[in-house]
């Protein structure tokens, strides 16, 4: 039998290669930016064409390479970060593995222009799928200048595979921004198709961060500053206020490399556990430095999974040190009197009080007095004299309560105007396990499902939860949620039916977006405008918001516009019907009554009739249960 197994050639062992290391062009500007901070350059410029899929090019300042040492950095497993096994956990650059250069050159065409500070001539070099097609002396300046075009040009498969110009630019930008925040000494810039995204001159990290995401985020942070025989821990944490439910600043670095870890995630949202309001999110940018023995960065290609020896350790550490940061900045809410410059109330002598000559007059009571009589009189306090006598004001009480037991038999109209009752129910789920049940079945025979409910008297628990009798045992509806989905839906018609009005604001607010942010904002800009909203740039990742929907007074206009980025930054794509989702489960969420609200029965009634003339009246919009129903058998059995 003749031998089947064969050694790959070294262009397809690098494509296999580029699979893990280039997934996209964001891939390849980490790993051009990270070779270029290994050089020690003081100076990086990087510039995109079509969000990377025309071209890639990373100009340095760094040290430079040689005639040789620039050909053979395109080999597989050539690097000059280590020599031996020894050396992987001494590590002190950002890459070791010597697969970017290769990788890269595999699937796109790359071309070199390198040139060290002694040589007198640099070096060009041009590569395509891994072939060298020419390699000659040229003059340039001292650092290297690479140039990656066409990407993934002869694997068109991975090439097709790739996401929009906006979202490719928005992971081109979070790439940079990691790589930005974690070397505030070095000067960065980054364009798009010749326009300027960030220019980040060498600076303080606090202003770094401020560089990067806005000088608005320096009034949220609080220092924190560890260290021990184990770690050292700096860096700074949002104040419990600066919450928000998306797009929080979630950073970790370990000893210059930007890191994902869950478990310190942990630890650290635990420290907010009692701060922030459930679901929200707190911004922070923790930076560890460790012994390079007590980690292992060589877990994965994209080096992002780091495996700490003394994990747990470090995971308390860290816990106690933000919750000391918090602590120590007073980040728990307190109350303040000011009391400056206000006069000093003196002690209650009660003796002096009691018995003593300047006693005030006391007020004698009538206790047969009935102010709501009809012939009752009433005056001012002041024109009671010390024997309790009132002057001869007359007010008569009844004219003031007329109109009231109108007002609130009118009061359950007031909380819903349920549209036009279809023919047509929808079907009402049990709980689980059961089978659905036709609204009829629920409500028991009768000419509708909305004239039974309405002949239902309905109980109220804890000013939270409706509970009514139906054919097949107790309902049990969550009365915020009902109305939630009821507003949702009102919400959704009104936005399918017409351009939603714009509200111009009085005084307009401010908001901020990281440069990976703004290319999603000015993809959905025109959705946004459709519903309402009026936003213009003022520069620097800033916008105003002059306008806003009509009718969601109360709401939030920063966190709505915000929340929608962060979801269109989710999907990837254009989100229209997204947006109006979230924007109407917002307003609905904001405008429905909220729990411990006492209803009366006519308000009941209209609430229920109103959730079962919806489609889908047993879940939310966001998925969250509605309404479940006990069994009659169940609740018998309780008994037996």
């Amino acid at each position: 039998m003749s031998d089947i197994i064969r050694l790959l050639p070294d262009a397809v062992a690098n494509q296999i290669a580029a699979g893990e290391v280039i997934q996209r062009p964001a891939s390849v500007v980490k790993e051009l930016v990270e070779n270029a901070i290994d050089a020690g350059a003081t100076r990086i410029d990087v510039s995109v064409t079509d969000a990377g899929k025309t071209c890639i090019q990373v100009i340095d300042d760094g040290k430079g390479m040689s005639e040789t040492d620039a050909r053979l950095a395109f080999e597989r497993h050539a690097t000059s970060k280590i020599r031996e096994a020894a050396d992987l956990f001494a590590l002190r650059t950002m890459g070791f593995r010597g697969e970017a250069l290769a990788s890269i050159a595999a699937v796109a065409q790359v071309e070199l222009r390198t040139c060290q500070e002694a040589g007198q001539l640099g070096t060009s070099l041009s590569i395509a799928g891994s072939k060298v097609e020419s390699q000659e002396a040229v003059a340039c300046p001292k650092g290297s200048n690479f140039c990656v075009k066409n990407l993934f040009f002869n694997v068109p498969a991975r090439r097709k595979f790739l996401k929009s110009n906006q979202t490719e630019l928005s992971n081109i930008l979070a790439e940079f921004e990691r790589i930005a925040l974690v070397n505030p000494d070095i000067t960065f810039t980054l364009r798009h198709n010749d326009t300027e995204l960030l220019h980040l001159p060498a600076i303080q990290l606090r202003q770094r961060i401020m560089g990067v995401f806005g000088k608005k985020l320096n009034q949220e942070l609080l220092s924190l500053d560890l260290t021990t025989t184990m770690v050292h821990i700096h860096g700074f944490l949002g104040k419990p206020e600066s919450a928000r439910k998306k797009g929080a600043r979630q950073y970790f670095f370990v000893n210059g490399r930007y890191m994902r870890h869950p478990y310190f995630h942990r630890a650290v949202a635990d420290a907010y556990e009692h701060l922030i309001p459930a679901g929200e999110q707190m911004s922070y940018f923790l930076y560890f430095e460790v012994d390079p023995a007590q980690i292992d960065v060589n877990i994965h290609p994209t080096k992002t999974e780091i495996k700490f020896e003394n994990e747990q350790a470090i995971w308390q550490i860290l816990s106690a040190a933000v919750k000391e940061t918090l602590g120590r900045f007073n980040a728990v809410p307190s109350i303040d009197f000011d009391t400056e410059g206000m006069p000093d109330i003196p002690a209650l002598d009660l003796a002096t009080y009691q018995s003593g000559p300047s006693r005030p007059p006391v007020t004698s009571i009538d206790p047969t007095y009935n102010p709501f009589a009809a012939n009752a009189t009433v005056a001012p306090p002041s024109s009671y004299s010390s024997a309790g006598s009132p002057s001869p004001a007359r007010t008569e009480w009844e004219p003031l309560f007329h109109g009231l037991e109108h007002a609130s038999s009118s009061r359950s109209t007031d909380l819903l105007e349920p549209p036009a009752f279809e023919e047509e129910m929808p079907a009402v789920s049990d709980t689980e396990g059961s089978h659905p049940q036709a609204v009829g079945d629920v409500f028991g025979e009768g000419p509708s499902a909305a004239s039974a409910s309405s002949l239902t008297q309905h109980f109220q628990y804890k000013g939270s939860y409706i509970l009514t009798s139906v054919k097949s045992g107790l309902m049990i509806i969550d009365q915020q949620r009902a109305h939630t989905t009821i507003l949702y839906e009102q919400y959704r018609r009104q936005m399918d039916s017409r351009r939603n009005a714009s509200q111009r604001m009085l005084f307009p607010d401010m908001v901020h977006f990281s440069p990976a942010e703004v290319p999603v904002l000015e993809s959905i800009l025109d959705d946004l405008s459709a519903l309402g909203f009026d936003l213009s740039p003022l520069g620097g990742g800033s916008y105003a918001i002059n306008g806003v929907p009509a009718g969601i007074e109360g709401l939030n206009p920063e966190s709505l516009v915000t929340g929608m980025v962060q979801t269109a930054l989710e999907k990837g794509c254009k989100v229209k019907e997204e947006i109006q989702h979230l924007l109407a489960l917002s307003l609905a969420r904001s405008a429905a009554i909220v729990p411990g609200q006492v209803l009366t029965n006519e308000e009941m009634n209209s609430l229920v009739d109103s959730l079962f003339e919806l489609p889908t009246p047993n879940y939310t919009p966001d998925g969250k249960l509605v309404l479940s129903v006990i069994q009659e058998e169940d609740i018998e059995k309780m008994f037996k």
